[in-house]
């Protein structure tokens, strides 16, 4: 059977068991219908269109999105010499709150945004590599590599190029899982048009992965469930070397139209979230690059260790044997219950209670932990690369912090979300999400030290501006911060920043004048990924 035949089996299959499965529980407990609108979206496949209009929808925007696959498709003969097979799309996302908290297993809260990756593709049977272009080829340099899946990237000489072969390793991943033979890997052409803003934590490299992934199966004429594309697709960008939680990747492929969405991991689902009337989010850059890839040593992948270790030590403290501990509590959301347990017999209902009690605020040396966890804190990174260049250069670990902004901004994204769900006056609901947003800046600052001087500048302008609430969004360590403004005064406020903060830079040559527009702009919810076929 082909690997295509054996998805559309699966899928099929999958789509029969929960119809099954719901038709039973409505019958018993006759679930809402948003609940099922919500399975039954994640369990379709990415949509196929043949027309821009259902993303793109009407006017100025549209009339851009024409332009951009005129020109693809142009550049693509130009460059290969054949028309491109067909297109994918997948925008980056703005996180409205929930930082650094998927990877531990939590909910997060961001929505997709109209700024998306592009990617045109071909298979090419008469030649055994994979072409790479950009239309930006000042920028981005042509590269090339070997038809060969199971080939390593290179990590310390990162190419903008890995992304795509990111998902080329997923799509035979898949197809090695589901025990289908795809036969020898052939030569693929690609060329890609991205307009996500790189390095400004709205998640353009998974924008790249998702529509890498989804090219790549559409041109081997292969879909199925979001979902399980959302997962394949975290995966594949861990090629490169970051310790991704899942929700780029995950809003990027699910997202809907006029929605943010809550999403849960373990297992993964969304849930559509209605953002108040009368506020608009406004993205703002800081000009600070945020390279994830290039620094997770130190920074990403440095907090994801971090964590693994706050979870271990914790669930020593709390009764664990250390042997028990590391196998079992591979984040902090799995030695939540054993918080809450020791809150709950000194009346608490708050985990950071036994943060506060078991873990000292003061850094860690690995000696430290280690007479803790009673093993090498090498032997149990020992399957993770990326890990182990963490422990290779870390000189301590500040488990207190990481844990207690981690268990606190969970919270906060479930009081976003009951914010917005609740009968409160419009505008008493946006004072209480702009304080929401202003709590998880702080958190992110001081306890999580994921930000940096342009993003504090950042911030503290949009507040003194007229921002209900402003933080950091994406990674940190640079790239964007999010403001939750009112509807009436956007134009105000997007004038006040050019202003106050990137005026500076024009004057000193950081940025022109004409780049203001792609560096600060209001958005609301846009679609997900899609497939178009001309």
């Amino acid at each position: 059977m082909s690997l295509a035949k054996q998805v559309i089996h699966v899928s099929r299959q999958k789509l029969v068991d929960s119809e099954c499965a719901e038709t039973w529980s409505t019958c018993k407990i006759r679930l809402k219908k948003s609940q099922l609108k919500m399975k039954n979206h994640e369990e379709l496949p990415i949509p196929v269109y043949n027309t821009l209009e259902p993303v793109y929808g009407e006017g100025s925007q549209l009339e851009e999105a024409r332009l951009r696959f005129d020109n693809l498709k142009s550049k693509f003969l130009t460059i290969f010499g054949h028309p491109p097979q067909v297109f994918a799309r997948s925008p980056g996302r703005v996180n409205l709150i929930g930082e650094h908290i998927d990877y531990e297993g939590y909910s997060v809260l961001p929505m997709a945004i109209r700024q998306d990756t592009i990617v045109a593709i071909r298979k090419n049977e008469d030649e055994k590599i994979i072409r790479v272009a950009n239309v930006n080829d000042e920028k981005y340099t042509p590269c090339t590599y070997p038809a060969d899946p199971g080939q390593e990237l290179d990590l310390r000489n990162h190419k903008w190029g890995h992304y795509f072969i990111c998902g080329y390793k997923g799509y035979y991943d898949y197809a090695k899982l589901k025990g289908v033979d795809v036969g020898q890997p052939i030569g693929i052409d690609v060329l890609v048009d991205g307009i996500v803003p790189t390095g400004s934590g709205l998640s353009s490299s998974s924008a790249f992965v998702c529509s890498s992934l989804i090219a790549i199966l559409a041109a081997f004429g292969v879909n199925f469930p979001k979902k399980e594309i959302a997962q394949l697709a975290c995966e594949c960008e861990r090629h490169v070397g970051t310790q991704s939680g899942g929700m780029d990747q995950a809003i990027s492929v699910m997202a809907k139209i006029g929605f943010a969405e809550l999403i849960d991991f373990n297992p993964l689902r969304t849930t559509d979230v209605q953002l108040p009337a009368g506020g608009t989010f406004v993205i703002v850059h800081s000009l600070a690059g945020s390279q994830k890839a290039v620094t997770a040593a130190t920074n990403y992948n440095n907090r994801v260790v971090e964590c693994r270790l706050a979870s271990i030590v914790l669930g020593v403290k709390l009764g664990m044997k250390p042997e028990e501990a590391i196998s079992r509590a591979k984040t902090l959301s799995d030695v939540e219950g054993l918080c809450l347990s020791f809150a709950s017999s000194h009346k608490s209902s708050d985990p950071v209670f036994a943060v506060k009690e078991f873990l000292k605020e003061e850094p860690y040396t690995t000696e430290e932990i280690e007479n803790i966890t009673v093993e090498k804190l090498t032997s149990f990174f020992g399957s993770s690369p990326a890990c182990l260049n963490v422990v290779e250069v870390a000189e301590h670990y500040k488990l207190h912090q990481r844990a207690t902004h981690v268990y606190s901004e969970a919270k906060r994204v479930h009081a976003f979300q009951e914010i917005v769900s609740s009968n409160s006056s419009q505008e008493e609901m946006l004072m209480k999400l702009g304080d929401l947003m202003n709590e998880s800046h702080h958190s992110c600052s001081v306890l999580y030290e994921c930000s940096c001087p342009e993003l504090e500048e950042l911030v503290n302008i949009c507040r003194q501006n007229g921002a209900l609430g402003a933080r950091l969004t994406g990674a940190g360590w640079g790239g964007c911060a999010v403001a939750l403004v009112k509807e009436s005064v956007v134009p105000q406020f997007i004038l006040n920043l050019k202003k106050n903060f990137y005026q500076s830079r024009i004057d000193r040559g950081i940025i022109t004048e004409n780049e203001l527009d792609l560096c600060v702009f209001a958005s609301k919810p846009s679609s997900g990924a899609a497939i178009f076929k001309f």
